[in-house]
């Protein structure tokens, strides 16, 4: 196979949540990183399902790129044990940071937080600031009200179609890799055009 997208960033919460599927997922999809030889870029953390993606990776012989800002590594929620850890000023510089190093972004289950990062990077895209491919792995229905909701922006005239169709939604990490890598960059059209 051959690996358009080596540096994959996800987005995930720093809890685990009530669901053990969303756990396995985090596993799974670092299990796939490894496998595949891509490279995780993360917000950091050694607690919830990012710890929980960090650490598959890292058990896995796979490398490790965590960005966290200096407020949550004084916590003591910097996870010590990655090939290198950022620490940055601010959230907004993380986030800046992590979209610079990746080739690909993903979204696993998550809060407030995960929500922010995926928004953002998808507005970036949706302003032309990157071309790089989002994908949600959707475990067990967790994202489908936010696809309905983008499917509502989309009927009141709030997103285009091309814009919509920025999310690549799958509930297999393999797949969604897959899918990820074979598509093509995002395109380069106007929001207000």
């Amino acid at each position: 196979m051959t690996l358009r997208l080596r540096r994959v960033c996800v987005f995930c919460g720093s809890n685990t949540g009530s669901d053990a599927a969303f756990a396995a997922a985090a596993r799974a999809l670092g299990e796939a990183l490894v496998r595949d030889g891509r490279h995780l870029v993360y917000g950091g953390g050694r607690v919830g399902l990012m710890g929980v993606l960090a650490d598959a990776v890292l058990a896995g012989g796979g490398t490790v790129t965590g960005v966290i800002p200096e407020s949550l590594a004084a916590r003591e929620v910097a996870h010590r044990g990655l090939t290198q850890l950022r620490i940055v000023t601010s959230m907004h510089t993380r986030k800046a940071l992590m979209s610079e190093l990746a080739d690909a972004f993903v979204a696993l289950p998550g809060g407030f937080g995960t929500l922010d990062e995926l928004f953002e990077i998808v507005t970036w895209a949706q302003l032309g600031m990157h071309t790089k491919p989002i994908g949600l792995l959707d475990v067990n229905g967790y994202y489908g009200s936010l696809l309905a909701f983008a499917d509502r922006c989309l009927a009141d005239g709030f997103v285009r179609p091309e814009h919509r169709d920025l999310l690549l939604v799958d509930t297999s990490a393999e797949r969604l890799l897959a899918r990820l890598d074979a598509s093509a960059p995002l395109p380069a059209v106007s929001k207000w055009t």
